[in-house]
């Protein structure tokens, strides 16, 4: 056998040994890739809502860092060589994949070329258009527990009070206890700023109205001189258990169930803030407030009733019940799959498209499960008319309306930005298009 036909053989042997293989992974990555990319066609996952990964073709080499370092599932996927976004709605701005791109090609932004978002106007160090107002958390499109927290610290640590300052005059006002508002008044605590924290509900915020055992996603975090978060997910009582233990430790100062009404301008330049329980003055207002702002109603005969809520806290004090549930995001199919779990409770879900968009692969799973054992009937195509003591009138697209027997309403359709406030105070609100996010320092 001649030496040429022998290096030629070799070459085949490794050929099948090593190359074969790893081109065989590559199509099946692919093949998966293409995949999950036809699942976010069909639920609407194409389409983010808010923050999301933008790549650059032109910079990205493919190593694949971006796909591997995001906790998310396909938010991400390589094909032929290249990163490119697979389901971007299920990105809900941990960032890891910017930070793992060795040669910057991808960026989280908000809105994209056609759909906008609306975001208070915002400055790097997160101080509005308003001198010493500032705006922390998901109010300003960053919803995660990590990046919130972040943001508090960041706000805070940027903020300086003159001395000696009015004992009457608070140099912080924090309006929100959830996990940036919460991260303000540790770092309050730590600069000794005398502050006080407005809360509408208690500590926790919008975390304090999920569901009774519904998981919260976030990220491991250390928040030096205080406390540490190693896991990923944390059953809602969990969390809000540890947040409460640091309130006691830390002795915060919190008013709960208090609301704040107005926001004035004095002429010293202090802030005067006018609650339902009392009247504040100070130098500087943080707003760590949710985006929903006041949940939206559906306007219909009988949404006054008392059957009728817009959050599920507590699943087993409806057991045995007849319930429907109004929505078609997370929202809606969480407290449906939560009620179907209670024992005797008849579970209906309306919605008013075709197929449910945007929620997410567990949920997408765990719904269909229900749904074939029973405990959830799905009326798609259909919007609430009128909600009776007894009863609700459902109307739908190609059939007649649908009167359904039923104890209680919930409906998730969502809630606003939170704009006749923000406006109230003085804060500018853009619609950004493919806007850049702020990046955490």
């Amino acid at each position: 056998m001649s030496p040429t036909l022998i290096i030629w053989l070799v070459f085949a042997v490794l050929a099948l040994l090593f190359v074969v293989p790893y081109v065989r992974e590559l199509l099946n990555r692919e093949k998966a890739v293409l995949e999950a990319h036809a699942e976010s066609l069909e639920y609407g996952l194409y389409r983010p809502a808010s923050l999301h990964p933008v790549v650059n073709p032109d910079q990205c080499i493919g190593t694949g860092n971006c796909v591997e370092s995001c906790p998310e599932k396909d938010v991400l996927g390589l094909l032929s060589g290249q990163a490119t976004p697979v389901s971007p709605a299920r990105c809900i701005g941990h960032g890891l994949c910017e930070r793992s791109c060795p040669v910057n090609a991808i960026e989280l932004v908000f809105g994209t070329s056609r759909r906008g978002v609306d975001l208070p106007r915002i400055q790097e160090n997160f101080e509005t258009n308003v001198p010493s107002l500032y705006v922390v958390g998901e109010l300003g499109g960053m919803g995660l527990i990590k990046n919130a927290f972040e943001q508090g610290r960041q706000c805070i640590d940027g903020i300086s009070v003159p001395s000696p300052n009015d004992s009457d005059v608070l140099d912080l006002l924090i309006v929100g206890c959830g996990p940036a508002g919460l991260s303000c008044a540790i770092q309050a605590v730590e600069k000794g700023f005398s502050y006080r924290v407005i809360e509408k509900d208690g500590v926790g915020g919008t975390v304090l109205n999920y569901p009774k055992k519904k998981l919260v996603m976030t990220e491991p975090m250390d928040l030096p001189g205080t406390f540490s978060m190693a896991k990923r997910d944390y059953a809602k009582e969990e969390l809000l258990e540890i947040w409460q233990g640091l309130v006691d430790e830390l002795q915060i100062k919190i008013n709960e169930e208090e609301i704040v009404l107005t926001v004035d301008r004095l002429a010293s330049g202090h802030f005067s803030v006018r609650t339902n329980k009392d009247d504040y003055t100070a130098q500087n207002i943080v707003l760590a407030i949710g985006r929903r702002g006041i949940p939206r109603k559906l306007d219909v005969p009988g949404e006054a009733l008392p059957k009728v809520a817009y959050a599920l806290k507590d699943a087993t004090d409806f057991a045995g019940d007849r319930v429907l549930v109004v929505g078609g995001g997370d929202s809606a199919v969480e407290a449906a799959l939560t009620l179907s779990e209670q024992s005797n409770t008849q579970v209906h879900i309306s919605y008013r498209k075709e197929a449910f968009f945007r929620i997410k692969t567990d949920n997408q799973t765990r719904l269909n499960t229900a749904i074939k054992a029973g405990r959830i009937q799905l009326i798609m195509n259909s919007n609430v008319s009128e909600i009776r003591t007894d009863q609700t009138i459902i109307a739908r697209e190609k059939e007649p309306d649908l009167i359904l027997p039923n104890d209680f309403v919930f409906i998730f359709a969502g809630g606003s930005l939170p704009t006749e406030f923000l406006n109230k105070c003085g804060i500018k609100i853009d619609t950004v298009f493919g806007a850049r996010s702020r990046p955490s320092k």
